[in-house]
């Protein structure tokens, strides 16, 4: 079987590369059956290196991707520099890859309309209420009607339940991340993730918005979900410049 991929459906230029992986065609077993290509999850270290050689041969990728350590915080680096823990990566040079990780968390790649620079960023509920987005687009330096950003796979809000503490992070700082949250029971919440990336970016001037609506707790058979299955794989998001 070979790897099934998502290509973001926005208006990019066509210097603009972007991908997203499913979990299907690759070498890893159960629990990270099959394109897991995440080193830090206790898959076996030679299966991982399987599937990131799989995804530059399928994509024709023009370099190794730079892969961070993600740790849900708002820090943005620049591809180019040895740093790598980081939430987000973003860069002007050609032929250089940025990527981040996913398994419920929400990845928002991004471009400018010129097709001089990208970004991606991961954006779970803790990197959004810490200003992941907000860094990511103050790293790439360039006015927020030029920027467009794309939403791929994450937990949706059917089933993405929380507690008073995520909902009262949000509204902390804008009031209108109400309209996020629908109450299940006292102290309990079900929160878009979607909708709340939209808030952000929209407080920071960025409208021209795509994806979304994409769910991977509910579809065992494309996406892995940390929320659903714990000991779990990783999908890769990634763009560059051509």
């Amino acid at each position: 079987m070979k790897p099934e991929f998502i290509f973001p459906d926005w208006p990019a230029p066509k210097n603009i590369k972007s991908a997203t992986t499913t979990r299907a065609g690759g070498h890893s077993q159960t629990p990270f059956d099959s394109f897991n290509l995440a080193s830090h999850v206790e898959d076996e270290s030679s299966l991982v290196a399987q599937n990131r050689k799989t995804l530059i041969e399928e994509l024709q990728l023009p370099s190794e991707p730079i892969w961070l350590e993600q740790v849900h915080s708002a820090i943005a680096v620049d591809a180019s520099t040895k740093n790598r823990k980081a939430d987000a990566s973003y860069t002007n040079q050609k032929n250089t890859v940025c990527v981040v990780m996913t398994a419920d968390c929400l990845p928002v790649l991004f471009c400018n309309k010129q097709g001089t620079q990208v970004a991606a960023a991961h954006a779970g509920w803790r990197g959004l209420a810490n200003g992941i987005l907000e860094s990511t687009i103050k790293a790439m330096n360039s006015p927020a009607n030029k920027l467009m950003a794309w939403m791929g796979p994450a937990i949706g809000p059917a089933v993405f339940e929380v507690g008073d503490e995520v909902r009262d992070a949000f509204i902390n700082h804008l009031p209108q991340a109400e309209q996020a949250f629908t109450q299940t029971k006292q102290g309990h919440w079900l929160a878009d993730l979607y909708e709340l990336a939209k808030q952000r970016l929209a407080a920071q001037g960025v409208t021209a918005v795509y994806g979304g609506g994409e769910c991977t707790y509910s579809d065992n058979v494309r996406f892995y979900s940390y929320r659903r299955d714990g000991k779990t794989g990783r999908m890769a998001n990634l763009i560059w410049i051509e």
